[in-house]
């Protein structure tokens, strides 16, 4: 059974929040959906949760992002009992490992090294330490633990990054946008002339081009595309509300009077 008074008195203490989780799970009192979940059931969730987070920040929803950490957190708590109950680690293993890890990574705060270098060595130095850790592992291969679950465009970029460690990237920012030229028109040729799938695969081509476009000119792809949603939405909502206002909806106008209420959006600065 669990503890009653800690889940019931607990404040804000860690140990409350794991006491609550495992009396979530307990095969015999607890909630039966919880029980069911497995990792593979949560992941997408603690995903979920993590994008959440980052939509509070940017919307610079201080409120919210109280929650959402919390629901961030409760993830971790989540996956880390499951792994208890199946005997791979506990939670304090997990507490453990990220500790060793920020310590272990920065050397120039908790060991012996001179503090005194610029942000950019820093990142540098953090890569050649990861380099180190990932050898360690037996993880060799260049591209070894780049994050299967990333987002597709975020994980493009970071494949690129760690290519370009060892040399392989184009040295010009012109040579990739040649690429894109040359992506562009195979996908225009294969829209003409070839079956879906290579299609889709000549438009992933072009979308991983220029996730590497962005990266040569110090742009966060997601960043970047993320923006540019919330620039499609507010100016889209502007064409919503105006035609509101005239008694008619999206659907009962055309291509061309909503082209024109964009237009006004973007000199209104939306």
């Amino acid at each position: 059974m669990y503890d009653r008074d800690l889940i019931e008195n607990g404040g804000g203490s860690m140990a409350r929040l794991l006491e609550i989780m495992r009396a979530l799970r307990d095969p015999e009192a607890g909630c039966p959906w919880d029980i069911e979940q497995d990792f593979d059931s949560i992941a997408p969730y603690t995903i979920e949760e993590a994008y959440e987070v980052a939509d509070a920040i940017a919307r610079r929803s201080w409120g919210e992002l109280r929650g959402e950490l919390g629901d961030l957190v409760l993830q971790s708590v989540y996956h880390a009992q499951m792994a208890e109950e199946a005997g791979y680690f506990t939670f304090d293993d997990v507490l453990r490992d990220i500790s060793d890890k920020m310590v272990a990574r920065h050397p120039h705060v908790f060991g012996a090294e001179n503090r005194d270098k610029s942000a950019d060595q820093q990142v540098e130095d953090w890569e050649k330490i990861k380099a180190r850790e990932r050898a360690a592992r037996a993880k060799t291969g260049v591209l070894a633990d780049v994050a299967l679950g990333l987002p597709a465009l975020m994980r493009a970029e970071k494949l690129q990054k760690r290519a370009a460690r060892v040399g392989f990237d184009w040295p010009q920012i012109d040579q990739v946008i040649d690429k894109i030229a040359e992506e562009s028109a195979e996908l225009a040729e294969a829209r003409a002339t070839l079956p879906q799938e290579k299609i889709a695969e000549e438009m992933g081509d072009l979308l991983f081009v220029m996730a590497n476009l962005a990266r040569h000119l110090k742009v966060d792809p997601e960043t970047a595309l993320r923006k540019a949603n919330e620039k499609f939405t507010r100016r889209f909502n502007y064409i919503e509300n105006e035609l509101r206002a005239v008694g008619r909806s999206a659907d009962q106008s055309n291509l061309e009077e909503m082209e024109a209420l964009w237009q006004e959006a973007k000199t209104k600065g939306l």
